[in-house]
């Protein structure tokens, strides 16, 4: 579904990116886990050009993305959830999610309206439609952030800290509505320091220092049987795994 090949990403003479080889099939849950600084967030923003890559491929569905004429369709078709949300403050709820599919030409309003609020009924929260973001929880803000992204009807979705930013008793709210979304066979990136809620949910980990994979495999695999110095090293600072 999405293959990423020899990605480079490089600020003046600062390399982060140095070389990254990731194959991701669909329906597949990879937790991408590191030390700070080692280019987690920097590879997902890469992989839609939110951040322009300086060198190599990306691939989607077995097509080269040409980022002249392609990069709306990968948009479209590969969601980012951000960890500071990244709602807009001056609009409601209902405004925030209908905006991208209504400016682009998914859906015209009434129907990305209809839509919006749809989701939002899913996920308990029809009730805040005509809220503003400062009007919500950190919880609240996040799950309506994910359904901004899913009413795109995207293939896959980065995450980036999608639960850093949230108080403990907010989490679950995230982690059960990403548990939904996975259930129902969307592909995901995750990036989080969340050691546990990777091991428990993700089905592939790729352990990543200095801007390279340094190792990849299950999660069982990469959390109870790492192979790696740099994997051994970083796991074992972490207690509750």
């Amino acid at each position: 579904m999405l293959e990423i090949k020899n990605l480079k990403k490089n600020y003046g003479q600062k390399k982060v990116l140095k070389g990254i080889n990731l194959k991701v099939e669909k329906g597949e849950i990879i937790g991408i886990i590191g030390p700070s600084g080692c280019g987690k967030s920097t590879f997902l923003r890469c992989i839609n050009h939110l951040e322009k890559p300086s060198e190599g491929e990306i691939y989607f569905n077995n097509e080269l993305i040409d980022e002249e004429k392609d990069l709306p369709i990968l948009r479209r078709k590969v969601g980012m959830v951000f960890q500071q949300f990244n709602l807009f403050r001056n609009m409601n709820v209902l405004d925030n999610i209908s905006l991208a599919p209504t400016l682009l030409g998914v859906m015209d309003k009434t129907e990305a309206e209809k839509k919006a609020k749809e989701l939002l009924k899913e996920i308990d929260l029809e009730d805040k439609t005509l809220f503003y973001p400062d009007e919500l929880s950190g919880g609240q803000k996040q799950r309506v952030a994910i359904v901004r992204t899913l009413i795109m009807k995207p293939d896959v979705i980065l995450f980036d800290e999608p639960t850093s930013a949230l108080d403990p008793e907010m989490i679950k709210e995230v982690t059960d509505l990403m548990t939904k979304i996975k259930e129902e066979g969307m592909t995901m990136l995750i990036v989080s320091h969340e050691m546990r809620f990777i091991k428990n949910f993700c089905s592939k980990v790729i352990f990543m220092d200095e801007g390279k994979i340094i190792e990849q495999g299950t999660a069982k695999d990469i959390f109870e049987k790492p192979k790696h110095e740099k994997l051994k090293a970083f796991l074992s600072k972490i207690n509750d795994i």
